[in-house]
C-alpha cells in the first residue's frame, strides 16, 4: 500500500480518465482499470473485496430492474407501427405550414419520450421516418437533420427515462418524483424546439417549404379519426406507467413491467407481433441493459475508491470556494458536467459524478429534486456536442445514404437545439416551481 495524498488521488483518476477516454479504449474498462489500479496502490489485497462489495450492492439495487423493463418496453413500442401511425396522421394535420414537419417530428419525438424512453429507438425511428420525408420535400438537410436528432434525444428526460430510473437510486431519490420533476422541463424544451422551428421558417422559408395542398388531400373526417386511432393507445400506454406511479398505485419498477406487458399487447393488436419481433425487442433489451450495468458496476467501485480516498472531499472544498456563493458552485458543476459530455457518455457521467455531487447540492441547501433534474436536462447537451454526441451518430447510422446526409449537416443542425437546452436550464434557476410543482402534487405510497 502507498500513502498517497487525496489532492494526487483527484489527480490521477479525474486527469486518467480524461486521456484513457481519449485514446479510444471502451468507457467501462478505462474506469475499471483506473479505479482497480489506484485501490491496489491504497488498499492493497483488500481492493478485490471493495470491488465485489460496490458491484453487488449496485446489482441488488431493486429499482434497477426497472432499466431492462422500459429498455423492453421502448424497443417493443418501436416495433408496434403505432408511431408511423401518429407521424402520418401529424402530417396531414400541419403538414401545409412552413416547417411543418420538422415541428411534427418534434412533436412525435415528444410523444415517443414518454413511451419509447431510449434514444436509440426514438432517433433511429424519427430518421427513417421522418428524413427522407423532409429532405425529398425540398428541406435543408441540415435543418431536417437537427430537428430529427433533437426530437429523438427528449427520450432520454421526458418520463419513462432509463437516465431518471439510473439517477434516482444512486442519489436516494425517488424515482416516481423525478420523473414528474423531470415533465414540465421536458416539455419545455419541446415547445422551445417547435418554437424554433417555427421562428426559423418564416425567417428563411426556403429551408422548410410546406406539404403541397394536393399530397394532403385528405377528407376532415378521416384525418380526425387517423389522429384518434393513432394517438389513444399511446395515451393508455401512458396512463399504464405513469398515471400509477402517480396516484401511489405501484413504484416505477412494477410499472414498467406493465408498460412492457401492454408494449407488448398493443403490438399484438397491431398485427405486428412474431418471434422474430420477440427475438430482437430481447436481444436489444440484452445488449443495452448489459451495457449500462456493465459501466456502471465499474463505476461505481471507481467512485467508491475515489470516495474512499478523500477525493470526494478535495472536490466539494474546492467548488465550495468558488465565488458567487452557492450559485456560483452550482454554475461550477454545471458547467463540469457540461463539458463531461463532449468526451464520455451519459451512464459514464452519471455514475462517475452523481455520488460526488450530491452531497454538495445538500451542503448547499438546493432541492434534490430540483438539482437532479438540473443534471438531467444538462446531459441533453451531451448527445449533440461532438467528438462524442451519440445522437449525432446515431442519425448519421440511420440515414439512408442517398440522402446525402453527412454529420457535418447534423452537427450544423443540432447547435441551436444545444443553445435552447442551456437557455431551458436558465429558466429552470429563475423559476424552480416547474421542476418542483409536480412532485409535490404526487400521492406516494
Amino acid at each position: 500500500m502507498i500513502d498517497i495524498s487525496p489532492e494526487m488521488v483527484v489527480i490521477i483518476m479525474l486527469g486518467g480518465l480524461l486521456v484513457l477516454v481519449m485514446s479510444g479504449f471502451p468507457l467501462a474498462y478505462v474506469i475499471g482499470f483506473l479505479g482497480f489500479v489506484v485501490g491496489v496502490m491504497i488498499y492493497g489485497e483488500q481492493i478485490t473485496q471493495m470491488f465485489y462489495l460496490r458491484t453487488y450492492r449496485l446489482m441488488m439495487n431493486y429499482v434497477l430492474l426497472a432499466v431492462p423493463l422500459f429498455v423492453f418496453m421502448g424497443s417493443m413500442l418501436e416495433r408496434s407501427g403505432i408511431i408511423e401511425r401518429l407521424y402520418d396522421a401529424l402530417y396531414l394535420w400541419l403538414g401545409g405550414f412552413r416547417g411543418g414537419l420538422a415541428v411534427v417530428t418534434v412533436m412525435v419525438g415528444t410523444v415517443m419520450a414518454a413511451t419509447v424512453g431510449v434514444i436509440t429507438a426514438s432517433v433511429t425511428l424519427l430518421t427513417l421516418v421522418a428524413l427522407p420525408s423532409m429532405i425529398k420535400r425540398g428541406y435543408s438537410k441540415s435543418f431536417a437533420a437537427g430537428a430529427c436528432t433533437a426530437g429523438g434525444i427528449l427520450g432520454i428526460l421526458i418520463p419513462p427515462s432509463i437516465m431518471i430510473v439510473i439517477y434516482g437510486p444512486m442519489a436516494s431519490i425517488s424515482v416516481g418524483k423525478m420523473f414528474f420533476g423531470a415533465f414540465i422541463p421536458g416539455f419545455i424544451l419541446s415547445v422551445l424546439y417547435i418554437s424554433y422551428i417555427s421562428f426559423r421558417s418564416i425567417i428563411q422559408p426556403h429551408i422548410a417549404p410546406p406539404v403541397p395542398e394536393e399530397q394532403r388531400a385528405v377528407p376532415f373526417a378521416q384525418k380526425t379519426k387517423m389522429l384518434l386511432v393513432s394517438i389513444v393507445p399511446v395515451a393508455v400506454l401512458i396512463m399504464s406507467v405513469l398515471g400509477v406511479i402517480f396516484l401511489g398505485i405501484a413504484p416505477p419498477t412494477e410499472a414498467a413491467g406493465v408498460g412492457a406487458f401492454a408494449a407488448t399487447l398493443l403490438t399484438i393488436a397491431y398485427r405486428r407481433f412474431s418471434f422474430d419481433v420477440l427475438k430482437e425487442v430481447m436481444s436489444m433489451t440484452l445488449k443495452l441493459s448489459g451495457f449500462i450495468f456493465l459501466v456502471g458496476t465499474m463505476s461505481y467501485a471507481y467512485t467508491g475508491i475515489f470516495l474512499g480516498a478523500r477525493g470526494g472531499e478535495v472536490l466539494t472544498e474546492l467548488i465550495m470556494s468558488m465565488p458567487g456563493g452557492k450559485w456560483g458552485a452550482f454554475a461550477v458543476i454545471m458547467f463540469i458536467i457540461f463539458m463531461l459530455g463532449f468526451f464520455i457518455d451519459w451512464i459514464g457521467i452519471l455514475f462517475i459524478t452523481v455520488p460526488i455531487v450530491t452531497p454538495i447540492f445538500e451542503v448547499l441547501g438546493f432541492d434534490p429534486v430540483w438539482a437532479s433534474i438540473m443534471v438531467c436536462v444538462n446531459l441533453q447537451t451531451s448527445f449533440m456536442t461532438p467528438p462524442f454526441a451519440m445522437g449525432i451518430y446515431i442519425c448519421r447510422g440511420a440515414a439512408d445514404p442517398s440522402l446525402g446526409v453527412t454529420v457535418g449537416d447534423i452537427i450544423r443542425g443540432v447547435i441551436p437545439y444545444v443553445l435552447l437546452v442551456l437557455i431551458a436550464i436558465v429558466l429552470l434557476v429563475v423559476f424552480p416551481q416547474l421542476v418542483t410543482w409536480l412532485p409535490g402534487l404526487m400521492i406516494t405510497r
